[in-house]
Order: structure tokens, then C-alpha cells, then sequence
């Protein structure tokens, strides 16, 4: 399993972000929404690469290996994250909220977080993002794959960023004065995921100028207060989508990355288990420990999801690539000898069911 430096930077700033504005809500209002962004811009970007290398290789999609793949990766940290959970709630109680874990483990098992389910706990009120994520991976796949057969790449990119932002923007006006209350619905932010795939898709390269105006760009809308504007939707998502494409066409050539950049590399590999544990710490800590939360629940973060990455993810990843290889070496083989006379088609299409 090859990482790229420049993306996990990527992913390093995207966390960063999410977790200052976590420990310092009056000075980063805005870093909580440009971290979501990033990851979501990421996400669609990641994606795509996933599912065009597939169907240049092999001419379609294999719908099952890519959820189980998907599965595999996100499944096992979240299943500790509700473990542990399920005892600090049962054991300890800190938001006085023993009643509503079932519905809240619930809500976090079927990927539901972002639709409008009363009885949960704000303590996994960030699983809204995980939602989004899964909905989107529900969705593009079978939308790509379309486009791919029919040679109309273009026109489901322009037709499909169209619909969410129609989507979006319907929502809003749903729930207009109210524009906070959008804040975590899958209509909101589905346009950053195909900024992504665009990327991805149509773009191969950006100038080394722009990356520092992106740079900057995510700076400031950080110290920005987003939530509660329709514009953040509709245009400051978007910009922000915009300048993630920019680090992602330049720092995904990054296979090494500067000392300095390091604890950035870092902390983007960890950056899953970390979104994970953060919000919930900050939750658990603010009872006792007031503001200071924050800044202590973010240290716990990084123990915890560095936890997580060496005991649960990673050993998870590697035993499942390893399976991989076994399996396409298999269809390989499989595919060098002619099937059987008597099976015709039937004995080669069960190799890719």
C-alpha cells in the first residue's frame, strides 16, 4: 500500500483545521467547515482515481470489492470509536445522556448522521460527514461507470454538479431564515465531492503560484464565521473545493515532502481515527475542564488515533491487501487459460461477479 506525501498533507491540514476549531471556536469559527471541505473535495478526488483506473483496466466496475474495500477501511476504526463510546456512556455518563446510546450507536452504524433523527447524542453529532461520505460513495460509482459505457464523462460532471447544487439550493430555501439548519444535510455539500472527481478527471496540473493563493484562501475563510449563511453553501463550499484541487494537483506528485512538512504527513495519516476521537473528547472534557477542553482533548486525539491507526487500521489494511493480491494473482491465472468448453461465457463471468 503505496501513500503519497503530498496527500496526506492534504489530509494533515483538512484534521489541523477541523481539530482547531474544535479547541478554539471564537478564533477559528470557520476552520470546522474548510476541514470538512477538504476532506469531501479529497474524497471525490480519491474516489474517481480509485474507479477510472478500474474501468481502464478492466472495462467496468466491480461494485463488490470496491464497498468491501471501502468497508474495510472505515468500518474497523468506527466500530472501536462505538466500543468505547458505548462503555464512557454506560460507565461514566459525562453529558448525561445514557438514554440516547442505542439510537446514537444506531445512527452511526447505518451512516445516518445527516438526516434530521432526534435522540442522538451531540457527541456523534460528527457523524454526519461519515454519512455524507457514504452516500456519495453509494451514488458516483454507478454514475461514473454510466458515463464511462455512454462516453459522456463531461456531461454527467456538468449535469450532476448541476443537480446538487439545485439540491442545495432547494434545501435552503426550504429552510430559509434558517440556513444553519442545512448545515449537515446530504444536500449540502455533494457539489465539493464532484469538484473532486472533476479534478480529477479533467485536470492533470496547476500552477506552483497558485498554491500559495489557495493557501491563503483557506487561511482566512478559517478565521471566517461560515455556519448559518446560505453563501457558505453555495459559494464559499465551492471556493473552497476549488483551492483543494489546487493543492491536490500539485502535492499529489509529492512522494517525499521537507522535514518541516513532516508533522503534517503525520497527522494526515492518523487523520481518520483523529476526526474520529476529537469531537467526542472535546465533548466528554468540556464538563470538567471548561475551555481548556479543547486544547487537552486535542493532545488525547492524537494518542488515540495513533492507537487506532497501529492496532486497528493498519494491521486491518494490510491483511486485506494481502488478500487482494492473493485473489488477483488467482484471476490472473484464471484468466491465462481458456474456460472450459462446456461453461462458454457463464464459467468467465463468475471470475468478476
Amino acid at each position: 500500500m503505496r501513500r503519497i506525501a503530498g496527500l496526506d498533507v492534504v489530509r494533515g491540514i483538512a484534521i489541523l483545521l477541523v481539530m482547531l476549531r474544535h479547541a478554539f471556536p471564537d478564533v477559528f469559527p470557520g476552520a470546522g467547515v474548510v476541514g470538512v471541505v477538504v476532506f469531501f473535495t479529497l474524497s471525490g478526488y480519491l474516489i474517481t482515481g480509485v474507479l477510472q483506473r478500474e474501468l481502464t483496466n478492466t472495462g467496468r466496475v466491480d461494485f463488490k470489492r470496491f464497498y468491501l474495500r471501502r468497508a474495510r477501511r472505515l468500518l474497523p476504526a468506527l466500530a472501536a470509536l462505538i466500543v468505547v463510546f458505548a462503555v464512557v456512556t454506560l460507565v461514566f455518563d459525562p453529558l448525561g445522556e445514557r438514554d440516547k446510546l442505542l439510537r446514537t450507536v444506531i445512527v452511526l452504524v447505518t451512516f445516518t448522521g445527516n438526516l434530521p433523527i432526534s435522540g442522538v447524542s451531540p457527541a456523534a453529532f460528527h457523524g454526519w460527514t461519515l454519512a455524507t461520505e457514504e452516500q456519495f460513495y453509494l451514488l458516483w460509482p454507478a454514475l461514473l461507470a454510466f458515463a464511462r459505457v455512454r462516453d459522456r464523462t463531461g456531461a454527467v460532471l456538468v449535469v450532476t454538479a448541476l443537480g446538487a447544487l439545485a439540491a442545495c439550493t432547494a434545501t435552503l430555501v426550504w429552510l430559509w431564515p434558517n440556513a444553519d439548519n442545512a448545515y449537515a444535510l446530504p444536500t449540502s455539500w455533494f457539489v465539493c465531492f464532484v469538484i473532486g472527481a472533476a479534478t480529477r478527471l479533467r485536470l492533470t496540473t496547476a500552477p506552483r503560484w497558485a498554491v500559495p493563493i489557495a493557501l491563503t484562501g483557506l487561511a482566512v475563510l478559517a478565521v471566517v464565521p461560515l455556519r448559518g449563511h446560505a453563501l457558505t453553501y453555495l459559494v464559499a463550499g465551492p471556493a473552497i473545493a476549488a483551492c483543494t484541487a489546487v493543492l491536490l494537483l500539485v502535492w499529489s506528485k509529492w512522494e517525499r515532502v521537507a522535514t518541516p512538512v513532516r508533522p503534517l504527513v503525520a497527522l494526515g495519516v492518523l487523520s481518520y481515527g483523529a476526526y474520529l476521537w476529537n469531537y467526542p473528547l472535546t465533548l466528554w472534557l468540556r464538563p470538567e475542564l471548561g475551555a481548556a477542553a479543547g486544547p487537552v482533548a486535542a493532545v488525547l486525539t492524537v494518542v488515540a488515533a495513533a492507537l487506532s491507526w497501529r492496532c486497528v487500521e493498519e494491521p486491518v489494511m494490510r491483511r486485506g491487501s494481502r488478500l487482494f493480491t492473493v485473489v488477483s494473482s488467482a484471476r490472473s491465472l484464471d484468466r491465462e487459460e481458456p474456460p472450459p468448453a462446456t461453461t462458454g461465457g457463464e464459467g468467465r463471468g463468475k471470475h468478476h461477479e
